[in-house]
């Protein structure tokens, strides 16, 4: 959940770090937007896909590996100066782009994924502001999240405009680009655990 704050100038990286500990700020759209510490359902969300795919795709357990999947990494991109930086919820970089671990505060190198966990009150956030901006930064694949809804939504770059490549809810499994190599048990991203008996997994673009 988010708000903007009025300012009479230009807002800076210095208004970033004058901010207390426990929020996250964002320059979007030229607006200081201030973030709190997520509720249950959205660090639930969050969590559970990082713990879902960092194994297959960043450590290469039971996956291909070839990922470096990271928690709210701080974004300077280089793009808009109205947009700098901006914390996506989780972002995954491919090994040829970020071979290393990175040592300083602010990621420079434009993610090939980003997944944004939204609420009621970020839907202008998330939609209106940075899915625009991850689009003119390069972002290859954006995922929606949606928890009160259940419910996610993959896009994929063409052309430099984003299209819908699947809509999934619910208790469905699903394989999600560009981490299609895994099936991805939505149930765990709502707080509850999968049914033994599962059933196959869903097909891309059917709401739930």
């Amino acid at each position: 959940m988010s708000h903007a704050l009025d300012s009479p100038r230009r807002p800076t990286y210095a208004d970033i770090e004058a901010l207390p500990p426990h929020v996250v700020g964002e320059i979007l759209g030229g607006e200081l937007v201030v973030s709190p510490r997520p509720a249950v359902p959205h660090a639930t969300a969050m969590s559970q896909l990082g713990a879902a795919l960092i194994p297959p795709f960043d450590r290469g357990l039971g996956g291909p590996g070839g990922w470096r999947i990271l928690d709210e990494p701080e974004l300077s991109l280089g793009v808009d100066p109205d947009y700098d930086p901006v914390v996506p919820d989780l972002a995954g970089w491919r090994i040829s782009v970020m071979p290393e671990a990175l040592q300083t505060a602010q990621v420079h190198l434009v993610p090939q994924w980003v997944c944004e966990v939204v609420s009621p009150r970020s839907q202008r956030t998330d939609r209106v502001l940075k899915l625009p901006f991850y689009a003119r930064a390069g972002v290859g694949h954006v995922w929606l999240i949606d928890p009160l809804s259940e419910t996610l939504e993959v896009y994929a770059l063409h052309d430099a405009e984003w299209r819908l490549r699947g809509s999934y809810g619910g208790d469905a499994t699903v394989r999600a680009e560009p981490f299609d190599a895994v099936p991805l048990e939505l149930t765990w991203l709502w707080g509850r655990r999968p049914a033994a008996d599962a059933g196959a997994e869903a097909d891309p673009a059917v709401d739930r």
